[in-house]
């Protein structure tokens, strides 16, 4: 199960992961406020391809929805919107992130929302055997499998990137 240099308090995210017996790594690093997903990457000496980030978007519904991409990329709103079967959709705005998922920006995962949102992966992590994704709160990133990250956050792989 998740190991990590330090003890540490875990997050809802590892919470569900190990109940569900999935295999993780916890990744550690200073952070106070809010770092962008390459910055996070640099500090933990990580390839950039292989961190994701995650990003809440409110289709033309009022439903919410979750996407998980590279950290250099762009969601594409119109391949987002097509994935999720919207009209259309729009970032969630920052002020209502906290309330909506209960985590905060830069702490951010598909795992343990509040509520289970339609969650998509960008399919590009397909390439790799284990990603980077946020675990949940600031300073914590997760490595797991892609596959592993859908089946814990119940969702599926599109290609919805720029």
């Amino acid at each position: 199960m998740g190991k990590s240099k330090e003890k540490e308090s875990k997050t809802n995210a590892m919470r569900i992961l190990e109940k569900n017996k999935i295999s993780f790594m916890v990744h550690t690093y200073d952070c106070e406020e809010f770092l962008d997903g390459v910055s996070v990457a640099d500090k933990l000496g990580q390839p950039h391809e292989i961190v994701y980030k995650t990003l809440v978007t409110v289709g033309k519904s009022k439903e919410y929805y979750v996407f998980v991409i590279p950290i250099e990329a762009e969601l594409d709103l119109k391949k987002a919107a097509k994935a999720v079967k919207e009209k259309s959709i729009e970032m969630l705005p920052l002020k209502d992130l906290t309330a909506v998922t209960g985590y905060v920006r830069g702490g951010c995962t598909a795992i343990g929302m509040k509520k289970q949102f339609g969650t998509i992966l960008d399919e590009t992590a397909h390439n790799f055997e284990r990603i980077m994704v946020s675990g949940g709160k600031r300073g914590v990133q997760i490595e797991l499998s892609p596959e592993d990250l859908m089946k814990a956050a119940g969702g599926l792989f599109a290609d919805v990137i720029v």
